[in-house]
């Protein structure tokens, strides 16, 4: 433990802290002062620190984890888009999924769309498949739906084809298929193959929201990620995310003091043939790590350059990559190298890998990459030749739970034997090459970062397919470390986040259940009771609502499914619209545990209301908050 002389803004005590430091590991108080952790000990040593001011918060025994760090997540674009996507995430059956987006269609106005872009797989459903067009159809038949199934295909109903003007006339568009029938008609269903660029270049056509929306949409996609324990990320770029463009909504939140979340960002090349100009601009305007400890560069990636991008889609064969691959990526990793820039590249299969590494190898020799914390992310395949030759360049791995949402397909094409080390983690682990966990969030997987930790513990995919066998499976400190640490060296910040020590950011996280001896099964349905980013609580719940500073105004617009399903796990506390209990639902976003967006917002509409009806505001929720 150590301290400063200034009494520290706050202390939470008589908690059950798991700090990750191995030579402080079990605490019960920590003090913070101007944001970061000043003393981590036992509650005698921390509790005299107290001044006057300082706030004081009794944990009264719960157990506290470090703030979890998602190593891959567009949440930039994402959050531009949140506020207008009906989310599935976790849904558990097809029926409840089209019962929501039947109740979403009726308040969504022309021309706006409903979308449901990712986070899902058909294997969680009982039902094990996908609506049909006929279904869609038959629900929405005036308001566009367009439904995004990971990174394989899109479904769009009669009124969507209208609305982007596919016709028997659309041409086949490059790297995708439409679907049509005996005619010639477009059917509505669009696969990528062999890339995802006809889904992507389809749900851009739909409508945007205003910049102001669109800031409010990212904070209400931060609160979401607060509410599952994430206190920090970084932005893989993405497709259709224009730098410096689309990232105005995150640097306003940035300079407005109002990011719940740490970000670090990397640039993605947007341009098939021009990547090359693309980061000789970027290299000469942007300086890497430019920023704040709340908002700053990471360097580059995902995409480097397309003929390197091997989108994973499991249902159909694996993509070789064009002979043009490594020329183009040897011009770009040169442009990096030479300006110290740190990369993330995109690489699925270990066939692409390899490629990669001759090109990085020839760079090196030239231009030392030692030093520049440059890795692949997903290698899903990755063979020990290529684990060791990353090894010797001293790169990483960024893996992600991708396989818990297509580990069906997987098996179904290369078998169970091959799956079962895919992406081969404890090897990797062993090796010592850096390695961390994140989702891919938020179309090819959830964002949901219990739903990765559980993979990683249980090797099971969400429809439940145990695809690892328990040699393969980590233990749940291990995962964590994965969240946590381990992911500071992928934006070079180790030392200054990761573990709850003296010194580092104050970012922690209270679950609503204690990770280390819950049941298996519970871990994916993990929640935040409270979440504190620098010392500021931006999320609670529970007995630690009223601590809550973080709630944003009202979701916009006013039919934004926010404000009906809100987030993960929640979809099915929402009731029809207009009654009391949908009322209090959509605002506490509770069930017994008031867990969205906390008791204070909620109370301030319940005091609106006769103080007669109080009782059976919260009382159709079954919980006691009205007393709180």
């Amino acid at each position: 433990m150590s301290a400063r002389s200034t009494p520290p803004d706050l202390i939470l005590h008589r908690g059950l802290f798991t700090t990750l430091d191995r030579s402080n590991p079990v605490a019960s108080a920590v003090a913070i002062t101007d944001g970061r952790f000043t003393a981590v000990g036992r509650d005698h040593e921390v509790m005299p620190l107290a001044g006057p001011s300082t706030r004081i918060v009794d944990l009264e025994g719960r157990r506290v984890l470090p703030g979890l760090i998602d190593n891959h997540l567009h949440i930039i674009r994402g959050g531009l888009n949140f506020n207008m996507e009906l989310r599935w995430d976790g849904v558990r059956s097809l029926a409840d999924a089209m019962n929501m987006l039947k109740r979403q269609v009726a308040v969504t106005p022309p021309p706006q769309w409903v979308r449901v872009v990712g986070g899902f797989t058909e294997h969680q459903f009982a039902e094990k498949r996908l609506p049909t067009i006929e279904e869609l159809n038959a629900v929405a038949p005036e308001t566009p739906v367009f439904i995004l199934h990971l990174y394989d295909r899109a479904l769009l109903n009669g009124a969507a084809l209208r609305a982007v003007g596919y016709t028997r006339e659309t041409p086949e568009p490059p790297g995708g298929e439409i679907i049509r029938d005996a005619r010639g008609n477009p059917t509505g269903l669009l696969l990528a193959k062999p890339n995802a660029n006809i889904l992507y270049a389809t749900l851009a056509r739909g409508p945007k929201l205003p910049f102001d929306y669109q800031v409010n949409s990212t904070r209400h996609f931060m609160r979401e990620l607060n509410r599952l324990g994430v206190t920090g990320a970084i932005d893989a770029g993405g497709g259709f995310q224009n730098y410096p463009d689309d990232y105005a909504v995150i640097q306003k939140l940035s300079d407005d003091g109002l990011l719940t979340i740490r970000l670090a960002y990397n640039l993605f090349t947007q341009k098939p043939k021009g990547e090359k100009d693309d980061f000789l601009n970027w290299t000469k305007t942007s300086v890497y790590k430019q920023g704040t400890d709340y908002f700053r560069h990471n360097g580059a990636g995902e995409m480097l350059v397309f003929s390197a991008a091997d989108f994973e889609d499991f249902r159909v064969a694996r993509p070789d990559m064009s002979p043009e691959m490594e020329g183009e990526l040897e011009d770009v990793v040169r442009i990096l190298a030479a300006n110290r820039w740190p990369w993330r590249l995109h690489a699925t299969y270990d066939e692409t890998i390899s490629r990669a590494l001759d090109v990085f190898e020839k760079v090196d020799q030239d231009l030392p990459l030692a030093g520049l914390n440059w890795f692949f992310d997903h290698a899903e395949t990755i063979s020990d030749a290529s684990i060791d030759r990353i090894a010797a360049l001293g790169g990483g791995i960024a893996v992600q739970h991708r396989m818990a949402y297509q580990g069906e397909y997987f098996v179904e094409r290369y078998g169970l034997g091959a799956a079962e080390a895919t992406p081969p983690v404890k090897k990797i682990l062993a090796s010592g090459v850096k390695i961390s966990a994140g989702t891919d969030a938020t179309r090819v997987a959830s964002y949901n970062p219990w739903v990765s930790l559980a993979w990683l513990v249980t090797g099971r995919t969400v429809g439940g397919m145990q695809i690892y066998p328990q040699r393969n499976c980590l233990d749940r400190e291990t995962a964590l470390r994965m969240w946590t640490e381990n992911v500071t060296w992928f934006s070079n910040e180790e030392g200054r986040k990761g573990r709850i020590e003296s010194g580092q950011f104050a970012d922690l996280i209270v679950p609503d259940r204690d990770y280390f001896s819950c049941a298996e099964d519970e871990i994916a349905g993990t929640t935040s009771l409270l979440t504190v980013v620098g010392g500021k609580v931006v999320y609670g719940a529970g007995a630690f609502a009223k601590l809550d500073d973080g709630i944003p105004p009202p979701a916009m617009p006013d039919w934004s499914p926010v404000r009906t399903f809100r987030g993960y796990g929640a979809w099915g506390e929402a009731k029809p619209s207009g009654s009391l209990t949908m009322k209090a639902a959509s605002l506490c976003g509770c069930a017994n545990a008031c867990t969205m967006h906390g008791h204070n917002h909620a109370r301030a509409w319940s005091e609106k209301l006769p103080v007669s009806d109080l009782k059976s505001f919260w009382g159709a929720l079954g919980c006691a908050c009205w007393a709180v």
